[in-house]
């Protein structure tokens, strides 16, 4: 007798981006399980990367597997995605699952484990979703680095600017009061050389709207964006550089330059 346990997962980036559907793979599964007489035992639902078995629901699974706590002999999915998106971490929890007498099986792409060529298919549904996650992750970074080279500030605006977007949807930083004016306050006491750093940091979270760390003081005062330069951190054989920003600057370059030398 054939008792599955029901895996259903979906990341919440997933579901946003592809309409990936908790309901819509539980039908599916449900619908196989009657279909081919198969009991279900228990139903899991996972909203939860795949890019590694370090999932909530998954874990406690596991946990139940380890005391032998389970009657099935199944796990479903709908697809080997569902399961893992990491070849390498696949390999090793098949294994696992295998060892306490549990077949993970994808019911849109079937393998019988027991036929050795199937895992060369086993290989190609295991590596694709990885390779997909590569390659995403990749066209993210060479699309930052593209905008950064372009003069655009990535990511979250650093103390005295704000995050904004234009009325036709495109995004850009701009200054923010008082924040703006601490920080060119701060800049200039600094070239000075009359107190310590933090002794500025300190008298600069005494003014209007200053609340800022030692840390992120000192990455701030470190940071060209102030005077209206991005830079670009060295990649293959591109060197490191600095490019003219699209953003308005706070600070002159004399003045940012002449903080790097009080500091160093």
């Amino acid at each position: 007798m054939q008792i599955a346990d029901l895996y259903i997962r979906v990341s919440t980036d997933e579901q946003a981006d592809k309409g990936y559907s908790q309901r819509d793979q539980h039908e599916r599964l449900e619908r196989y399980c009657n279909q081919n007489l198969i009991t279900i035992a228990q139903v899991i639902f996972e909203d939860h990367s795949a890019k590694n078995f370090n999932r909530p629901e998954w874990t406690k699974y596991i946990n139940h597997i380890k005391k032998r706590s389970l009657k099935s002999n199944l796990i479903l999915f709908t697809k080997w995605d569902r399961f893992s998106r990491n070849a390498g971490d696949a390999y090793q929890m098949i294994k696992l699952l295998l060892s306490n007498n549990i077949s993970p099986q994808a019911i849109e792409q079937p393998l019988d484990m027991s036929i050795p060529e199937n895992k060369m298919m086993l290989a190609i549904y295991l590596a694709a979703p990885e390779v997909e996650n590569d390659r995403r992750a990749l066209n993210t970074f060479y699309g930052m680095r593209r905008a950064q080279k372009e003069g655009r500030l990535m990511g979250t605006a650093s103390y005295g600017y704000v995050n904004k977007c234009t009325e036709d949807g495109r995004k850009y930083v701009g200054l923010k009061e008082p924040e703006a004016s601490n920080m060119l306050w701060a800049f200039n006491e600094i070239s000075k050389s009359k107190y310590a750093l933090n002794q500025i940091r300190l008298k600069m979270n005494a003014r209007e709207g200053a609340n800022i760390s030692s840390t992120s003081f000192y990455r701030a005062i470190k940071n060209p964006m102030y005077c209206g330069k991005i830079f670009i951190k060295a990649y293959k054989d591109e060197e490191a550089c600095l490019v003219e920003a699209t953003h308005e600057s706070l600070i002159s370059e004399s003045l940012f330059n002449k903080v790097q030398k009080v500091i160093s």
